[in-house]
């Protein structure tokens, strides 16, 4: 493909402009990644690069060949978790996202033809044992699971497979072969209609939990043996019991959609709970910032710097929570059990033009602060705390849409917050849909 040839020449000329010249390729299983990432590896060598062709799986094994192989970049072709006939590239250089004012300085340099020559060189380097090695070495538990899995089609399929044949337990594979027209479902675990056939097989099967990832394996979605969805949040305060038990006192950090559970309970068990911006790359960076073990978003992007490399990984993260289930007599369904019970809306989107979502969000932040009764915190939108519970407002970072979320200790408060956040709205011109 003559654009992604021409993305690789132009990201190639920015690393060898930064003194580099390793770049690690991989592609997941969509049915366009072999002949996008056909183009990006003719056009990275076409600017002196050295190109490491990973293969195809998971975009976290993408991130993990950049350390085993000392690359100074990496990209992996995918369309993470959109529908099928999407896809994408996602750029790291020096172990940073790239993502911004860094990819649109690459469309000026293709329309002005800055571009690099060199006579590069490309080479095989599959990962994907050593990658699988890798995750398997922090699993340390001794009670034997069952445990139902579905890749949804998508690129974790293949490591899955060789994972769970090497696991302890025993393993249901549902929809496991990699197949980019995603015939059984949507590959996004977050949408919890997505997991409705993990939860029939968690249930058939009398399986403990049930693991899903999206379509590129950087996030997961767990079912327990009740077949309830354990969000992000939640699941993040489950992973922290074994990191603080480690490293008393560290910050932990979710995003700003994340329940006020999470923040009670990492305080609790003494960790420090920081909230921060919702994305990819604002975690990383404050995880850097913070020297934080552990970090996730309500999306279930896991970042795990507790004994790996602080970069999102679904497989990863799934290791380390069966690791913790299999060495405690407690099952996740007691655990989730044993979390404080509030009530709240799933994320609500709201449309709203390009152009005018970061305006509507002024508007509000400066209707609601300094209300009587409120807190305020405007890290990433509008999250206003009252006696009743909190509400979010944010603009999304990919989409011309608003989306909010409403917390409370019980229906008649959540009602409450759910009508303030509705008049907000309202004011700035923006009708919300009926959600009930």
């Amino acid at each position: 493909m003559d654009d992604a040839e021409a993305l690789g020449r132009a990201f190639g000329t920015v690393i060898a402009g930064d003194g580099g010249r390793r770049v690690a390729v991989g592609y997941d299983g969509r049915l366009s990644s072999p002949d996008m990432e056909a183009g990006l590896v003719r056009g990275l060598a076409a600017s002196g690069c050295t190109v490491h062709r990973i293969g195809r799986g998971p975009t976290p094994m993408l991130y993990f060949s950049v350390h085993i192989l000392e690359a100074d970049a990496g990209m992996m072709i995918t369309g993470s978790h959109n529908p099928p006939e999407y896809n994408g590239i996602k750029m790291q250089r020096r172990g940073r996202s790239f993502y911004g004012d860094d990819i649109r300085d690459l469309g000026r340099r293709i329309a002005a033809g800055d571009l690099a020559a060199g006579d590069g060189e490309v080479v095989d380097s599959p990962v994907m044992d050593t990658y699988i090695d890798r995750i398997l070495q922090d699993y340390r538990g001794t009670r034997p699971l069952k445990v139902a899995w579905d890749p949804g089609n998508g690129a974790a399929g293949e490591a899955v497979q060789r994972l769970t044949a090497r696991l302890p337990g025993e393993h249901v594979l549902i929809n496991a072969a990699i197949d980019g027209n995603f015939p059984a479902h949507h590959p996004d675990p977050t949408v919890e209609s997505n997991l409705d056939q993990l939860k029939e097989a968690v249930a058939a099967g009398g399986c403990d939990v049930g693991i899903a990832f999206d379509g590129d394996g950087d996030r997961l979605g767990v079912i327990d043996s009740k077949g309830r969805v354990i969000w992000g949040d939640q699941l993040l305060v489950i992973l922290a019991r074994e990191v603080l038990a480690d490293e008393p006192g560290a910050p932990i950090i979710a995003d700003v959609k994340s329940s006020q559970v999470f923040f009670d309970e990492i305080a609790r068990m003494g960790g420090q709970p920081v909230m921060w911006r919702t994305g990819h790359s604002p975690i990383k960076a404050k995880m850097q910032e913070t020297g934080a073990p552990l970090a996730g978003e309500m999306s279930a992007h896991i970042f795990y710097r507790h004994r790996y490399y602080g970069f999102d990984d679904g497989l990863y993260a799934a290791v380390r929570l069966l690791s913790l289930l299999a060495d405690t007599d407690e099952s996740l369904a007691e655990i989730r059990d044993g979390l404080p019970s509030l009530v709240n809306t799933p994320e609500l989107r709201f449309d709203c033009p390009e152009e005018r979502k970061f305006g509507v969000i002024a508007e509000v932040r400066d209707r609601v602060a300094g209300a009587d009764g409120v807190t305020v915190t405007d890290i990433d939108g509008v999250r206003a705390q009252n006696a009743d519970g909190w509400w979010l407002l944010r603009a999304s970072n990919t989409s011309p849409v608003l989306v909010g979320r409403c917390e409370a200790a019980d229906g008649a408060a959540l009602e409450r917050l759910k009508a303030e956040l509705v008049r907000q709205l309202r004011l700035s011109g923006v009708e919300p849909p009926d959600f009930g």
